[in-house]
């Protein structure tokens, strides 16, 4: 099974705000349409104005300058989210959380039928949240998943084995997990635009454009393949924060001060995660998108905020801030595990 929130954030603002239910509603940045910033989620009524996530917050207010653009208040997301993981987990013990709005869950142990599974499951997160999901139940993630979102908002697709060829196949490429516009494009051009005609593409060919690995996988997930277990459990290999400034800057002041609050949150979700790290590394970005990165090994493992803010300064001075500054980040690997923090 495979749950997932519709438009969450923009759903946890109109349950904190009715006023704004019907309303095309835009969560991004820090909620200014006329500054830097991408959409986070968008409404399904500010989505019929051809906002979408990742588009540019100006971009969205072009489209809609009538939307409610509200800024990201991902504590409250979060908060929201753990109650529905909470719910999930009441249904089955073996759950892979794969975001702050979805899940999979293994239910083939359970007795009630996929249907009854899905009613009850939406009923209890309706119950602990006043929001609605969309269910998809399949025979793996894969299926789940396109399932999830053929009937959204609060719905219920139930697919089985035997419906790839008259469900599955007949829906545009983009529908299947792992292709995105650059792969969606490149299919088009070779004349494969619906899943169905992607299974009929012979593997030679498919591995011969995209290589042996996405070649393969494509050919296997167009015929409905996917033998991923669920994964339960599973370690990060870095922590990181990164911030766009408001307005391109080149005031060393303001980049020092920023790098080092970076440092510090990143040292922070390290103590907090019980995790240390022996690489620390920065991205900048300049004012034309030119972007760089710096990194330096250190001797021993740290969570320290002192430690991981001097070798990010020693990372920046090995970069020439010839040009305004647009991001910067700081991302600490390598990390191995300690005491978390209680």
């Amino acid at each position: 099974m495979h749950v997932d929130m519709d438009a969450f954030f923009a759903a946890v603002e109109e349950m904190r705000h009715p006023e704004l239910k019907g309303l095309p509603i835009v969560i991004g940045g820090y909620g200014d349409p006329h500054a830097r910033g991408v959409v986070s989620t968008a409404s399904y009524e500010a989505r019929k104005f051809g906002i979408h996530s990742a588009m540019p917050l100006r971009t969205a207010f072009k489209l809609c300058p009538t939307a409610v653009f509200l800024p990201v208040d991902y504590s409250e997301y979060s908060r929201v989210s753990s109650l529905i993981k909470a719910v999930l987990r009441e249904f089955s013990p073996v759950m892979e959380d794969v975001g702050i709005d979805e899940a999979y869950l293994d239910i083939s142990s359970m007795e009630a039928t996929s249907q009854d599974i899905a009613r009850a499951v939406k009923e209890r997160i309706r119950d602990a949240t006043r929001l609605t999901c969309s269910v998809g139940i399949a025979p793996n993630k894969l299926l789940a998943k396109i399932a999830s979102d053929l009937q959204k908002p609060d719905g219920i697709t139930i697919i089985g084995s035997g419906d790839i060829e008259a469900r599955i196949w007949p829906l545009p490429v983009r529908k299947m997990p792992g292709i995105g516009p650059v792969t969606e494009r490149r299919l088009k051009a070779m004349g494969i635009e619906t899943i169905g005609e992607l299974a009929a593409t012979p593997l030679e060919r498919l591995t011969g454009a995209f290589g042996p690995s996405h070649g393969q996988y494509l050919s296997e997930a167009a015929h409905g393949v996917d033998d991923r277990p669920l994964v339960t459990h599973w370690e990060p290999k870095s922590r990181s924060r990164e911030t766009t400034f408001a307005r391109d800057t080149s005031d060393w002041q303001s980049i020092a001060r920023t790098l080092a609050d970076l440092s510090r949150e990143v040292a922070e979700d390290l103590q907090e995660g019980g995790y240390r790290g022996r690489t620390v590394g920065i991205k900048l970005r300049f004012a034309d998108f030119e972007t760089h990165t710096r990194e330096k090994t250190l001797a021993v493992a740290t969570d320290a905020p002192d430690v991981i803010r001097k070798a990010a300064f020693e990372c920046l001075s090995r970069l020439a801030l010839s040009k305004k500054v647009r991001l910067l980040g700081v991302r600490v690997g390598e990390l191995e595990k300690t005491a978390a923090k209680t």
